[in-house]
C-alpha cells in the first residue's frame, strides 16, 4: 500500500511538471497562439503582395507587347507631349467654403 501511494504522488508530480512545461516552458501554448496570429497576418500580407506582383507583371507584359501602353505611361507619368500637340493644364476651382487669405 505505501508503494501505491508513492506511485500516485509520482504520477501527480509528473502531471504537474508536464503541465508546467505545457503552459510556461519553452514553446508553450501562449507562444503557439502568438505564432498562429503572426502566421495569419503574414499570410494576409503575402496575399496582398502577390496580387500587387500580379498587377505589376501584367503591366510589364502590356508594356512589352503594346507601343500604345508605353506612350500612355509616358504621358501619365512623365508628361510626354508629342510634336504638334498643345498642352493644357486644368486647375481645379478653389473650394468656396475655405476662406481666402487677404492679398
Amino acid at each position: 500500500m505505501p508503494y501505491l501511494r508513492t506511485l500516485i504522488f509520482c504520477l501527480i508530480g509528473l502531471v504537474l511538471v508536464l503541465q508546467y512545461a505545457l503552459w510556461f516552458g519553452k514553446s508553450n501554448v501562449v507562444d503557439l497562439i502568438h505564432l498562429r496570429r503572426s502566421v495569419s497576418e503574414l499570410e494576409k500580407e503575402n496575399l496582398s503582395l502577390r496580387e500587387r506582383n500580379n498587377r505589376l507583371h501584367a503591366d510589364v507584359n502590356e508594356i512589352k507587347n503594346r507601343v500604345e501602353a508605353i506612350e500612355a505611361r509616358a504621358r501619365e507619368q512623365l508628361g510626354l507631349i508629342m510634336p504638334g500637340e498643345t498642352y493644357y493644364q486644368v486647375v481645379p476651382a478653389e473650394d468656396s467654403t475655405t476662406p481666402r487669405e487677404p492679398d
